[in-house]
């Protein structure tokens, strides 16, 4: 398994406009992610991105481990929060029940369909018995590429939940909800929160 190409040539160049752009809010389902979470605890974060979810973990009083594969977007979410991130592909995670949540705002959506059950299994095996991730996906018919020529697995509700579920994880909330994407495409999205049992 590898990253796509494309994908990460993309947002490291365009990783400055992504640290200035979207205004600075957090994402619309974080706080009340953390709000399930016990004060404190270790969080990892995958795909951090410009680091406005990060600034708010940390804000909150989490212990948050940053991550993402984008060299670039590790810089700005650093020069413009200090939020400590770190660079990490997806097929490197290796930890083992180190943390009680694992966060992924609009990342796992850019991994290939037959890849995700083997990062769903490395996310399973970074929680601790009993954490939460959460992860939101643009939904579709099939994977494809956006107008930005970036890597989508596309998947509907009923795949996605049955791979999450194949991965181990007990699913406690999933919404549909309308968004729009960094090519202006308003579409249906997904959001699931899942636990390790």
């Amino acid at each position: 398994m590898s990253a796509d190409a494309a994908t990460i040539a993309y947002y490291e160049a365009n990783a400055p406009r992504y640290t200035l752009s979207f205004g600075q809010a957090p994402s619309r389902h974080l706080d009340t992610f953390l709000d399930r979470l016990e004060p404190g605890v270790p969080i990892l974060e995958l795909g951090c991105g410009g680091g406005r979810d990060s600034a708010r973990i940390i804000e909150r009083g989490f212990d948050l481990d940053a991550t993402d594969a984008v060299p670039a977007m590790v810089r700005k979410a650093n020069e413009r929060f200090g939020v400590g991130a770190r660079a990490m592909r997806f097929d490197e995670l290796q930890a083992k029940e180190e943390y009680d949540a694992v966060w992924a705002h609009a990342c796992l959506l850019h991994v290939a369909r037959r890849d995700l059950p083997e990062v769903l299994g490395a996310i399973y095996c970074a929680l601790k018995p009993g954490g939460l991730h959460f992860a939101n996906y643009k939904l579709g018919d099939g994977e494809g590429r956006c107008l930005l020529g970036r890597l989508h697995n596309f998947p509907d509700p009923e795949w996605i939940e049955s791979i999450y579920r194949g991965a181990g994880f007990e699913l406690l909330k999933t919404e549909i909800y309308r968004g729009k994407g960094a090519d202006g495409t308003m579409r249906n999205w997904i959001a699931l929160t899942v636990a390790r049992p």
